[in-house]
């Protein structure tokens, strides 16, 4: 490589007597250079730029088609969920109002069925009480009763003697003796 670099620079020295040198101005020769190697490159590289160009080109309207057919598609399921946010606005609507109905239903039913309990249990303390104040009754009854046969019992007891014992004894055997012969 040092060899390659000697020989170019070497050129450099070689004097101009009007034949093949190279020209050793810099900016000359810079402009010269620049211009041969953009006219090359405009030459050849037109086509790969312009195919550069033409694919960028097909990538960035790809892009475009892609981002429309993405907002076309984005703006059908908006659409969709709007429609189905109002649908479900509707049917929370109409779950509220039946749920108003049904809440006064249900508390209409629960009124109905305490006073049906309370007509019951008022009822039964009725029965309760008329049976309670029978048996009250009763017990009077059998109290004042056997306070009757007790005071009868005493004062039989003390009015009875021996004869007239005797005389009562008679006369039921007699009864019982007048009852058996009416069966036979």
């Amino acid at each position: 490589m040092k060899n390659i670099t000697d020989s170019f620079l070497s050129l450099s020295y070689w004097p101009s007597a009007g034949s093949f040198g190279f020209d050793t101005d810099i900016l000359a020769t810079n402009l010269i250079n620049l211009s041969v190697v953009l006219g090359v490159l405009i030459f050849f590289g037109k086509g790969v730029l312009s195919d550069l160009l033409d694919n960028r080109k097909q990538r960035i309207l790809r892009t475009i088609r892609n981002s429309e057919e993405l907002r076309e598609v984005a703006i059908e399921q908006l659409e969709k969920a709007r429609a189905r946010l109002r649908k479900v606005e509707t049917e929370a609507d109409r779950f509220r109002v039946n749920g108003y109905s049904e809440i006064e239903r249900e508390k209409l039913n629960l009124i109905n069925s305490i006073n049906t309990t309370l007509e019951q249990l008022e009822n039964y303390k009725n029965e309760t009480i008329q049976f309670e104040q029978q048996k009250a009754i009763h017990q009077v009854q059998q109290r004042v009763l056997q306070q009757a046969l007790q005071g009868a019992l005493g004062t039989l007891n003390s009015s009875l003697n021996n004869e007239l014992h005797l005389r009562t004894i008679s006369a039921n055997i007699g009864m019982f003796g007048a009852m058996k012969e009416k069966k036979n």
